[in-house]
């Protein structure tokens, strides 16, 4: 029997979630399928089967683990049951499938179904919908597995523009039954691991920091001219859409570069600043928020940046992200715009000083800067920058965001390092 045994997510997280098993007890697995997806306080992981045979589940789903117990043993020198192939033939992993056309000497369907195995089903029904062969496609997720990414760059299409993260899917616990009108019906439900650690997060910034939020307004006309002008030649050269959030990224950089207070923490008694630019950007799924960080910042284009931002997007709804990923981070942009928020107060993620929150577009009647007493239509967007204010005073926020509005209405201040 081989064990199989729950992996680390992290040093810092010692139990996970079981979520709910693929296989059920008894069933014939094949090595490196996947068995049930781990939920930590920080990410979630897949569980691959180590080896190939009858599966026998030790542990129930939804419960939880601790980090290296055994949820489940394969007994690898059982007989593959006779109908272990018609089952996955009906929809189960089609590794089964391919160990027979193996036997077959069909090696090209071999390959293509056991590829098959290790894809996620978005990136399955990509493949199918797109006529890509799964079996051409190198995989960039854990055990090789091919993801939605992996098959988009393989069809030579149009790559999924996330320039912002996009609204998360419904969730996934089911649905309250129909009540008749006037009906008094509650339920509870286990909060998820990373739910919980949301909680204990927002709660120990409120309790912790002295924050306060300072907001202002952006007039967008001028990056959505960049944007048509330039869309096409940029996605050509780049091979990524030119979205607003690298605009705005850009933006913080040379904010911080200005006012590096932004940019540091409070150790103790002392301040702790920081060279570098590390910027999480949260990312919203039906999970929970998580907060993905892209590493020096301050040395990326905005070419670089919209391909950091998109597989952010990508990897955060897939579950795919690393610890590490989400580790760090010495300032935050929250864009609340792709959700619809017109204007909102965004909360700090401790031990950070700062954090920037974007909202909708709306175009709203605005004096012409250019032409004092005349008013014109133009897209506007409120920003909102919550600071702690044991760190940061006030007029040093107000400017911070004013050069962030800045950079925003006269792109050119970024090309110049202004």
């Amino acid at each position: 029997m081989v064990d199989v045994i729950v992996p680390s997510p992290g040093e810092s997280i010692s139990e996970v979630r079981l979520g709910t098993w693929k296989r059920g007890d008894g069933d014939w697995v094949e090595k490196d399928e996947l068995l049930n997806e781990i939920e930590s306080d920080k990410a979630t992981l897949e569980l691959l089967a180590p080896a190939s045979g009858l599966l026998k589940i030790k542990a129930d789903s939804g419960s939880d683990q601790k980090v290296k117990a055994v949820v489940a043993a394969i007994d690898e020198k059982a007989a593959k049951p006779a109908g272990a192939a018609k089952a996955a033939a009906a929809g189960a992993p089609a590794a089964t499938v391919a160990a027979d056309a193996a036997g077959k000497g069909d090696a090209p369907a071999a390959r293509s179904a056991a590829t098959a195995t290790r894809a996620t089903p978005v990136a399955r029904k990509l493949a199918a919908d797109k006529g890509v062969d799964l079996a051409s496609v190198p995989g960039s997720g854990p055990a090789g597995r091919v993801m939605r990414a992996d098959v988009e760059a393989a069809s030579g299409g149009e790559p999924v523009r996330a320039s912002a993260p996009a609204p998360a899917a419904p969730a996934r616990s089911a649905p309250p039954p129909p009540m008749p009108v006037g009906g008094r019906g509650m339920r509870r439900e286990k909060m998820t691991k990373l739910r919980m650690r949301i909680a204990e997060r927002l709660v120990e910034s409120q309790q912790t920091t002295a924050t306060l939020t300072t907001f202002n307004e952006v007039d967008m006309s001028e990056i959505a001219r960049l944007r048509a002008e330039h869309k096409e030649h940029f996605e050509k050269r780049h091979g990524i859409g030119l979205g607003m959030m690298s605009f705005f990224i850009a933006g913080t950089v040379s904010a911080l570069r200005r006012f590096p207070r932004l940019n540091a923490f409070i150790v103790g008694d002392e301040i702790e600043y920081h060279d570098y630019m590390d910027i999480g950007v949260a990312v919203g799924t039906d999970r929970g928020l998580v907060v993905p960080v892209m590493r020096n910042a301050e040395s990326m284009s905005f070419a670089d940046m919209e391909r950091q931002v998109r597989d952010f997007a990508i990897r955060g709804r897939d579950g795919k992200l690393s610890i590490d990923e989400m580790t760090g981070g010495t300032f935050t942009v929250s864009n609340g715009g792709v959700y619809g928020s017109l204007m909102s107060t965004p909360i700090l993620n401790p031990p950070q000083s700062g954090i920037l929150g974007m909202h909708g577009i709306k175009r709203r009647p605005v004096e012409d800067p250019h032409h004092p007493g005349q008013i014109v239509i133009r897209p506007m967007m409120y920003i909102a920058m919550s600071y702690d204010h044991r760190i940061v005073d006030g007029t040093e926020a107000v400017q911070f965001l004013a050069h962030i509005k800045e950079c925003c209405e006269k792109p050119e201040r970024m090309l110049l390092g202004l």
